[in-house]
């Protein structure tokens, strides 16, 4: 691949600070010579409007092969769930769903079927969330040349980054679980003293604790989160283990720790703009067809509160679908794109990917 790591001569270059290829600084922009553009960004340094807009083309052009990928993996995730759902219901039993109050045996069979399909259900979107981020640096590895995707490649080279790409979300998630659970644990005993035999004071205490923690961990966990922001495009591009992916982000975010943050910090904030004009349009579906549907003509007909079922959960369904999608895609295409900023800058990146380019 065009990404593939240049180990001796990269190392050199990493050292000299800059590239050897072009007459300008990383290898291009001597004498007014604008860097070549094969794909959807100039081989050359990005600015933070090239990293947009190449994450944006890249989703203009690639959005078959992408968002199939992503369709796929989600669609079994659904799948695996609605089968294991099944598979609790029937073991449970009818009865015992349609009467809660029964004996403890019961009642416990209920639960133990809940938190199970619970946990198939986080591992299935966790797995599907992994190989819709390993799919999006493989698009950006042929994007930034040119070259066509197509979904079976594209599914196969994903796949089989999926565990690396894991571990490394495994490992980002627990840093910022730690000062989330800090905060929660605050206000759920702060909860627990209220309700109890203690008193407000007692409950303040706990607030103030929990939010103290929360206040101490989460720069800390900020700060390493975006440190290990450039690990699930390391994990696909170079096909390595989680842990040296850490490492490797950790060296490329090195001298850039702010510029990532906010160019990240936008792609989320780009991404999460496009989430709520979907919600607020099926939000006006819904206000629209709601009352229509639920005010029948004739009061005897039970088929309106059944037609706004049948409209509303496949739209509730869609919609949750399309945030998980675009919240996935967009910001790893960005981070990707920043990726191989860095590596533009520091090793020398646009003199391989200029020789890749050439027919």
């Amino acid at each position: 691949m065009a990404f593939e790591r240049e180990h001796e001569a990269g190392g050199r270059t990493v050292a000299q600070g800059a590239g050897t290829y072009g007459n300008g600084p990383y290898g291009w922009g001597g004498g007014g010579w604008a860097p070549p553009k094969p794909g959807v960004i100039p081989l050359g340094p990005l600015g933070l409007s090239e990293i947009m807009n190449g994450a944006f083309a890249t989703v203009g052009r690639y959005w078959k092969p992408l968002f199939g990928v992503a369709c796929a993996a989600y669609g079994l995730a659904a799948l695996v769930v609605g089968a294991a759902a099944c598979i609790a219901v029937a073991a449970v039993g009818l009865s015992t769903l349609g009467d809660l109050d029964t004996e403890w045996d019961r009642s416990a069979g209920l639960l133990v079927a809940v938190c199970c399909v619970a946990a198939v259900g986080l591992v299935a979107v966790l797995l599907a969330t992994a190989l819709t981020t390993a799919a999006c640096p493989a698009v950006v590895q042929n994007a930034v040349l040119g070259r066509p995707v197509t979904f079976g490649p594209l599914w196969r080279q994903a796949s089989a980054r999926v565990p690396a790409v894991l571990g490394v979300m495994l490992v980002t998630g627990l840093i910022g679980l730690v000062p989330a659970l800090l905060l929660a644990t605050g206000v759920a005993a702060s909860v627990v003293a209220v309700v109890s035999t203690y008193g407000p004071g007692d409950a303040t205490a706990f607030i103030a604790l929990g939010f103290a923690g929360f206040l101490v961990t989460a720069p800390p966990a900020v700060w390493l989160w975006t440190r290990f922001t450039l690990a699930p495009t390391a994990a696909v591009v170079e096909s390595q283990g989680p842990l040296t992916s850490l490492r490797r982000s950790s060296l490329l975010v090195r001298g850039s720790w702010w510029r990532t943050f906010g160019i990240t910090l936008l792609a989320y904030a780009a991404a999460s703009a496009a989430v709520m004009v979907v919600q607020q349009a099926l939000n006006v579906l819904g206000l629209v067809a709601g009352p229509a549907l639920a005010a029948p003509d004739n009061p005897a007909d039970t088929t309106a509160p059944l037609a706004l079922l049948v409209i509303l959960v496949p739209l509730g369904l869609a919609v949750q679908l399309v945030t998980q999608i675009v919240t996935t895609v967009f910001p790893q295409l960005v981070l990707s794109l920043i990726y191989l900023d860095r590596r533009i800058r520091t090793e020398n990146l646009a003199a391989h990917l200029s020789r890749a380019s050439t027919p």
